[in-house]
């Protein structure tokens, strides 16, 4: 096999796949990209047999061919090569030889025909929808996933499609994020869970241009992402997910509308009082005069803020982890937010007029 192309483009296409190559296997030959030539095409893909990544590279073909590199060592030495075209040249005992410009590095590759194929998914009924949107859903859903739990399904995240409607949810027993968009045609009706992992790196692959679009196809344990040039093929989380709609509610005693940004700064101030070993709640009191936020913490000191809110209903004292509040505060749009309570027991939520955004978020106790 020989290749050809430039640095910038072999580099772009390793930073694609990486997040496939498993951190940790017993099989050897997960480590590698495998580098395809062997029809009109270069592609590299990795695997961890849970996620897969497939890429096509701009270049040129000299020689047909197939082979297993090492992806951590590949990637470390297209980080040294020069900014200039960069030859890879395999003979038949699979020995490889890299040159670009002066620079001739000889590793040992793996025999490609021994790498695990991604599985091969009809591409029918697709959903469609911008790369923008789809990122932004993601974004605005993933933080409220359980990084790791007993139950695999808080570790994914629920997508439906009906009609020419999707959602996410994501949950992980404290709190609830969920995001509903339009499709630009009707979709049929699906209803799976996909790995946070999975989402979390298509959302560093995907453009995030609205132009772009991103064609999503599903099977009965497999979802397929496919972009331009890109595809991404993911295993489900099986199992019934949780009824979320049993969860929210409409009913409220207190409604407050307050500054995004206001509220972002007030809350940020009140995370340098906690730490990983000392999780102290922040406490707001709401009242006709204003909104205040208090945290107390007897190792680094106190906090007390007020910020100005418009309030309809009745006065309040309710706590919260403060770092729920702040992630929503990250990846909410809008300058102004208003957020709905029924007593200081009650979960709070976070929501827009059209609800195309909910987040739900539990109090915690606390002690005057």
């Amino acid at each position: 096999m020989i290749i050809r192309a430039q640095k910038t483009e072999l580099q772009k296409s390793i930073r694609t796949v990486m997040s496939a190559v498993p951190g940790k296997t017993t099989m050897d030959i997960l480590n590698c990209i495998l580098i395809d030539a062997t029809v009109d095409q270069i592609k590299f893909t990795a695997t961890d047999m849970e996620l897969g990544i497939e890429t096509l590279v701009k270049g040129e073909i000299d020689e047909r061919g197939l082979i297993c590199l090492d992806a951590k060592l590949f990637s470390d030495i297209m980080t040294k090569m020069p900014n200039s075209e960069v030859t890879i040249r395999t003979d038949d005992r699979l020995q490889t030889v890299i040159t670009c410009e002066k620079t001739v590095v000889h590793i040992v590759g793996r025999d490609g025909t021994e790498f695990s194929p991604l599985p091969s998914i009809d591409r029918v009924d697709p959903v469609v929808m911008s790369q923008f949107a789809l990122k932004e859903m993601i974004e605005q859903t993933i933080f409220s996933i359980a990084v790791n739990d007993a139950n695999k399904l808080m570790t994914g995240a629920l997508l439906e499609t009906h009609e020419n409607g999707i959602r996410m949810v994501c949950l992980d027993g404290h709190r609830i994020a969920i995001r509903r968009m339009k499709l630009d045609a009707s979709a049929p009706d699906y209803r799976v869970v996909i790995p946070g992992k999975t989402l979390s790196d298509l959302q560093k692959i995907m453009s995030g241009e609205e132009e772009d679009r991103v064609s999503i196809y599903f099977t009965k344990n497999e979802v397929l992402f496919e972009m331009e040039g890109t595809i991404v093929v993911s295993r489900l989380i099986e199992g019934n997910y949780f009824r979320i709609d049993q969860m929210l509610s409409n009913d409220f005693d207190t409604k407050i509308t307050v500054s995004r940004t206001e509220l972002q700064g007030s809350v940020s101030r009140a995370m340098l009082f906690t730490s990983e070993s000392e999780k102290r709640p922040l406490v707001l009191t709401i009242g006709d005069e204003g909104m205040n936020l208090k945290i107390s913490s007897p190792a680094l000191g106190s906090m007390s803020d007020d910020i100005a809110i418009a309030k309809e209903g009745k006065d309040l004292m309710i706590g919260f982890n403060p770092k729920f509040i702040q992630d929503v505060l990250n990846v909410v749009r809008s300058e102004e937010i208003t957020v709905y309570f029924l007593n200081s027991k009650s979960p709070c939520f976070i929501r827009d007029e059209e609800q195309s955004y909910i987040y739900l978020i539990l109090p915690v106790n606390f002690v005057v």
